[in-house]
C-alpha cells in the first residue's frame, strides 16, 4: 500500500511511502521515515504527549497559507523499550483531520 497525507485544502504532499518501506502502520497510525516527510510547514512543538507504555511524544502542527491547524502528528525522540521502532518517526493519523488528510493506493506487485 502507498500512503500520502496531504494538506486538506490545498492538496499539497507532506508525507509520502509505501508500507514496509517508508511508512509503518502501527495501532491504525501511519509512521513515516523522517526522509518521506517534507518538514517545511511541519512545526515540532515542545507540547508533550506522555503514552503510558510508548513513552513521550512531541505534538507536531501544520502551518500553511489556509490555516495553522495543531496536533496533526507527533514524534517520539526516545520511546519506551520495545519501541524503539518508531524512534524519530513521524505519525499521523490515518484518517481526515482539521489540516489533513490521507490517501491510499495499492502498490503493484512485479512479475
Amino acid at each position: 500500500m502507498h500512503y500520502q497525507v496531504k494538506e486538506r485544502i490545498s492538496g499539497e504532499v507532506i508525507a509520502a511511502g509505501t508500507q514496509d518501506q517508508q511508512v509503518q502502520v502501527f495501532e491504525g497510525n501511519l509512521y513515516f521515515a523522517p526522509e518521506a516527510v517534507n518538514m517545511e510547514r511541519l512545526r515540532v512543538t515542545d507540547r508533550i504527549y506522555t503514552c503510558p507504555y510508548k513513552g513521550e511524544c512531541f505534538w507536531i502542527d501544520l502551518e500553511t497559507e489556509n490555516g495553522y491547524f495543531q496536533n496533526v502528528a507527533w514524534v517520539y525522540r526516545n520511546p519506551k523499550p520495545k519501541y524503539e521502532f518508531i524512534k524519530d518517526q513521524i505519525g499521523f493519523y490515518a484518517y481526515e483531520t482539521s489540516g489533513t488528510i490521507v490517501d491510499k493506493t495499492a502498490v503493484a506487485q512485479s512479475a
